[in-house]
């Protein structure tokens, strides 16, 4: 196993997820070089940048954090010179990926990691357009905005090897992320499975007349939501059991919760549908811009991360 510290990151794609990458990474006192075929890619990069460095600060910066650490290059293959992680952040298209990973398979010493963010996408069909190493590819799936959202998914593919998984664990974990491992590859991971499942029966309540956009976006934020940032949904049953323990809540509750699932909704997203979704969250959002609600979100994300630090 390699036991090189990473200190350079690559980034490949300077989108939302990749220049939220690159500005974790260098408030975590790591090298970027960037690269993006988009004419105006770094100018955004670097105001990207610039203006979640104030919450970087209030997190806290490593010693030697600098924005000044970060490079854009837009050719690739200059890009990859001393790497010793790469962060892919392309389409999500698999003929685009493989051939890339072909590319990066051909330009990078075995040594160096490949991750990619993909949320959709198996890093089994991915490394296929590896014919040299694919065993140091791995999916590396943030949640959004990954500078301030902990969690990284790492999912491994047919030929991804054990010790490539252990690596990546230790150098995100480092970082102050929170890995979880998949034991085997599914569509969407885990993480957005679990969302997608939540959105599918909000979609049905709000279909059914049962509640408004903004009363369910409620009764999650106000309700679950907060147990949920503090957590997981299995330790809140086990509390949810009291001084029996998960063992009381699953003879308390497996009759009522197994019930509801008999029930839970499939809606199809018609146009009708969507029409009234939208026309419920903009009834939400009730003027306030894309940047503001960004700024709510970031404020309050901010000080539960602070308090869960505390903790």
């Amino acid at each position: 196993m390699n036991h090189s510290p990473i200190r350079r990151v690559a980034i490949i794609g300077t989108g939302v997820i990749g220049a939220s990458w690159s500005a974790l990474f260098l408030a975590k006192g790591l090298d970027v070089v960037a690269t993006d075929v988009a004419p105006d890619a770094e100018a955004r990069l670097r105001a990207f940048v610039d203006q979640c460095w104030p919450a970087l600060e209030e997190l806290g910066l490593a010693p030697d954090a600098s924005r000044q650490r970060l490079k854009f290059e837009p050719k690739l293959e200059n890009a990859l010179v001393g790497a010793d992680l790469v962060q892919e952040n392309g389409p999500e298209r698999i003929e685009f990926k493989r051939e890339l990973y072909g590319k990066l398979d051909k330009l990078l010493p075995a040594s160096t990691l490949i991750a990619s963010s993909s949320s959709g996408l198996t890093m089994s069909e991915i490394q296929k357009g590896c014919a040299d190493h694919p065993e140091r590819c791995f999916i590396g799936h943030p949640f959004n905005p990954p500078h301030l959202i902990p969690l990284v998914e790492l999912v491994g593919g047919a030929q991804t090897s054990v010790e490539t998984i252990d690596r990546a664990a230790a150098f995100y974990d480092g970082l102050g992320k929170k890995t979880v491992r998949l034991n085997k590859e599914v569509p969407g991971h885990v993480a957005n499975r679990l969302a997608a499942a939540l959105l599918r029966e909000v979609m049905y309540l709000v279909a059914e007349d049962v509640i408004s956009v903004a009363d369910v976006d409620a009764a999650v934020a106000y309700g679950p939501g907060l147990r949920w940032g503090v957590m997981g949904p299995m330790m809140l049953y086990r509390l949810g059991g009291g001084a029996g323990g998960i063992d009381h809540w699953f003879d308390q509750f497996t009759g009522p919760i197994t019930a509801w699932w008999s029930v839970l909704g499939n809606p199809k997203i018609t146009p009708d549908l969507r029409a009234k979704l939208t026309a419920g969250v903009m009834d939400e959002v009730a003027g306030r811009s894309v940047e503001s609600l960004e700024e709510q979100r970031d404020r309050e994300l901010l000080g539960l991360l602070k308090v869960r630090a505390a903790a």
